[in-house]
């Protein structure tokens, strides 16, 4: 599935991703391939990304933190998120 994640300041990844991991502000939660449409809030935290692998612009790469190959993770304050299509679209502070 595609993944987009937009800050007010610039676009900090977008690529294909096997799934990604959310903090919902009515709990966690993971959106893999096919998973239903979804629109909703996010709360302060860290979103988790799995690909197979990542390329980031070097403006804002140091935002990003390596848990290893495949994984890596953003801290965020808040932001929005709509899955549709197997595109997902966050939008975060």
């Amino acid at each position: 599935m595609l993944l987009e994640i937009v800050s007010p300041e610039s676009k900090l990844f977008q690529g294909e991703v096997t799934s990604v991991s959310l903090p919902g502000t009515a709990g966690s939660f993971q959106l893999l391939n096919n998973h239903a449409p979804i629109v909703t809030t996010l709360k302060d935290g860290e979103i988790k990304i799995a690909a197979s692998s990542f390329s980031f612009e070097k403006e804002v790469a140091d935002k990003f933190n390596k848990i290893n190959e495949q994984t890596y993770t953003l801290n965020i304050s808040s932001g929005t998120i709509e899955m549709k299509d197997n595109k997902v679209i966050v939008l975060v502070d």
